[in-house]
């Protein structure tokens, strides 16, 4: 693909769920998605939570994104 030419996209918003932290949880928002999209091209980052045990740890880390890929 050569930048600079006109392109369009689209974005759709995945949420990927991981208990090793937060680059984990993008991780398998764009995983999943790469299974069913194709040519995804960026994402955005829109929330980070997470779940606190009753320990008062951290045991999971949500990520929400917006990922995107070029229409054909």
């Amino acid at each position: 693909m050569t930048y600079g030419q006109g392109r369009t996209y689209k974005k759709v918003e995945v949420i990927g769920v991981s208990n090793e932290g937060i680059e984990g949880a993008i991780q398998q928002a764009v995983t999943r998605a790469q299974q069913s999209l194709e040519k995804l091209s960026w994402f955005e980052v829109q929330e980070i939570r997470g779940h606190i045990g009753d320990d008062g740890k951290i045991n999971e880390y949500q990520a929400v994104i917006k990922v995107a890929f070029e229409l054909k």
